[in-house]
C-alpha cells in the first residue's frame, strides 16, 4: 500500500531539479532569460497556497480521491509545459503543476499518519524523504542531459507517461477505509472559497514583494507595499477562518494550540535555515572558490545523502525510545552547530554535518506535530505544516538573496572607483559568467566581496536555526 505513493514523490521530486537544470535551456531559446524566474515562482505561488487546502480537501472528499486528484492536474502541468510557446504560457503551466505538486507531497504524508503506528511514523516519513531526496539528485543531471540532447521540452513531455503509470498503479493498489458523503454537491458546499480566495491573494503578495525585495537590495517601495498586503491578507484570511468559514482551511483550535504552532514555527525556521544553506553554499563556491555550476552539483551530493540519512536515522531514534521531545531538540542543536561550520569554513563536508541534522530534526518534529493533534485534525495539522514549511524556504531564500547583494554592493564601493561602481554591481549581479571578463585584480575583489556578503547570509541562517531550537523546546513533551 505504501510503495505506490513514492513512485508519485519521487517524480515530483525529480521535476523540481530537472526544471531548474533547464532554465538556461528555456531562457535561451524564448529569448526571455531574465523571466525565468518565474517558472519557480509561478509553482511556488501555488504549491505553498493549495497545500493547506488539500487537508480540508482529503477528509471532504476522501484521501485517495483527494491524491488522484493531485496525480491528475501535477500531470496535466507537466504536458502544457511541454506545449507552451512563451514563457507566460509556460508560467500559468507551471503553476498547474503547481496545484497537483502540493497535493502529491501533502496527500502522501496524511495517508502515511492514517495507516501507520504513531511510533513507526517518524521511520516511514524518513523513508518519504529518502525518496525524495533520491528523486531530487537525480533529477538535475537527467535534466541537463534531457536540454543538451533531446530539448528541454521532453524534461516535461517524459514525466507524462511516467505520471500516468504511478497514477494507474496508486489507483489499482492504494486501498484505504473511508467515510464521506457521496453527493459530489453536498461536498462543494463544504469548501471554503472565500478562505482559500484570500490565502493565494496572500502568499500571492508575499512571493512578489520578496522577490522584488531580493532583486532591489530592500529598496524597492513597491516590494514593500507588497509585503504590508501580503501581511493584511493574512490577518484577513485568520479572521474569515475563525469567524465565517463552517469548513475552515485552518480551524481556530490547531492554530493557537501551543505545541502545534511550536511545531510549525520550528519547521518554518528549520527548513529556511537548510535550504538557504543549500543553496548559498552553492553560490559560494562558485562565486568564491571558482567552482563550475557542475562542479558544485556534484559536491553538494554530500548534503542531500546527508539529509535523507539524517530524516531516516531521526525516525528509527523515536521507534527505538519512543520519544521525540529530546530528540527534537538535539537534531536542531546539530543543525545550529552545523550552520556555525559552515560560516567558519563553508566546506563540503560540514555542510553535509549540517544537512544530516536538519533531516533528524524535521522529521521528530513532525512526529511531534502529528502526536499533539487530534485523530480528526491530523490531516488538517500536516497540511498546515506543509504550509509552513514551504513559507520557511521562500521566505529564507528571498530575505537571504537581498542580504547578499546589499552586503555585496557595499563590499563593491569600498574596494573598487566610485565611478565604475555601479556597472561593475550590475554586471556581477547579472551572471557570474561576467567573472571571466574583468582583469584578475578585479576578480580577486568580486570573490572577495562575494565571501563577505556570503558569510553574512551564513550568520542569518545560524539565526534561523537557533529560532527553530527556541520553536522546538515549547513544544509539549510525551510518550509514544
Amino acid at each position: 500500500m505504501f510503495i505506490p505513493m513514492t513512485i508519485g514523490l519521487f517524480l515530483v521530486a525529480a521535476d523540481g531539479t530537472i526544471v531548474v537544470s533547464s532554465y538556461t535551456a528555456i531562457g535561451n531559446e524564448m529569448k526571455e532569460l531574465r523571466k525565468t524566474s518565474w517558472i519557480a515562482t509561478g509553482y511556488l505561488l501555488t504549491l505553498t497556497s493549495f497545500q493547506p487546502m488539500y487537508g480540508r480537501l482529503s477528509l471532504i472528499f476522501g484521501k485517495k480521491r483527494t491524491l488522484l486528484f493531485a496525480y491528475i492536474v501535477f500531470t496535466l502541468g507537466c504536458f502544457f509545459c511541454g506545449l507552451a510557446r512563451n514563457m507566460n504560457q509556460l508560467v500559468l503551466a507551471r503553476a498547474l503543476a503547481g496545484v497537483g505538486g502540493g497535493g502529491i507531497s501533502t496527500v502522501s504524508t496524511i495517508i502515511l499518519t492514517t495507516i501507520v503506528p504513531m511510533r513507526t511514523r517518524g521511520t516511514w516519513q524518513g523513508v518519504l524523504n529518502l525518496v525524495f531526496s533520491v528523486g531530487s539528485a537525480i533529477g538535475g543531471p537527467l535534466g541537463g542531459l534531457l536540454s543538451e540532447s533531446l530539448g528541454w521540452r521532453w524534461s516535461f513531455h517524459l514525466q507524462v507517461p511516467a505520471m500516468t503509470l504511478a497514477l494507474i498503479i496508486v489507483y489499482i493498489n492504494l486501498q484505504l477505509e473511508e467515510t464521506f458523503p457521496s453527493d459530489w454537491r453536498t461536498n462543494l458546499q463544504r469548501l471554503d472559497l472565500l478562505g482559500a480566495s484570500i490565502l493565494i491573494f496572500a502568499v500571492a503578495s508575499l512571493l512578489l514583494g520578496l522577490e522584488r525585495l531580493g532583486d532591489s537590495c530592500c529598496r524597492d517601495k513597491r516590494a514593500w507595499a507588497s509585503l504590508i498586503l501580503s501581511f493584511v491578507s493574512f490577518i484577513v484570511f485568520l479572521l474569515v477562518e475563525f469567524k465565517i468559514a463552517t469548513d475552515p482551511i485552518t480551524p481556530k483550535r490547531i492554530v493557537f494550540q501551543r505545541s502545534l504552532c511550536a511545531s510549525y514555527f520550528a519547521n518554518f525556521f528549520a527548513v529556511g535555515a537548510s535550504m538557504s544553506l543549500f543553496f548559498y553554499v552553492a553560490l559560494y563556491m562558485q562565486a568564491v572558490m571558482g567552482k563550475t555550476a557542475g562542479e558544485a552539483g556534484m559536491l553538494l551530493l554530500p548534503s542531500v545523502a546527508g539529509g535523507a540519512i539524517g530524516s531516516l536515522c531521526g525516525g528509527l531514534m523515536i521507534q527505538l525510545t519512543g520519544g521525540f521531545y529530546y530528540q527534537t531538540i538535539s537534531g536542531y542543536m546539530a543543525l545550529l552547530l552545523g550552520c556555525i561550520m559552515v560560516t567558519l569554513s563553508s566546506g563540503v563536508w560540514t555542510h553535509s554535518i549540517m544537512a544530516l541534522s536538519g533531516g533528524h530534526g524535521i522529521t521528530t518534529c513532525f512526529v511531534a506535530l502529528i502526536s499533539t493533534a487530534t485523530s480528526e485534525d491530523q490531516a488538517i495539522a500536516t497540511s498546515v505544516s506543509y504550509l509552513f514549511r514551504s513559507l520557511g524556504s521562500v521566505v529564507a531564500l528571498s530575505v537571504g538573496s537581498a542580504v547578499i547583494q546589499g552586503v555585496l554592493a557595499r563590499a563593491l564601493s569600498a574596494k573598487v572607483p566610485r565611478d565604475s561602481v555601479d556597472d561593475l554591481v550590475r554586471r556581477v549581479q547579472e551572471t557570474l559568467d561576467n567573472l571571466e571578463y574583468l582583469d584578475e585584480t578585479t576578480r580577486l575583489i568580486v570573490r572577495d566581496s562575494y565571501e563577505i556578503a556570503l558569510r553574512t547570509e551564513f550568520i542569518l541562517t545560524c539565526t534561523l536555526a537557533l529560532c527553530a531550537i527556541v520553536c522546538a523546546a515549547l513544544i509539549k513533551s510525551k510518550s509514544l
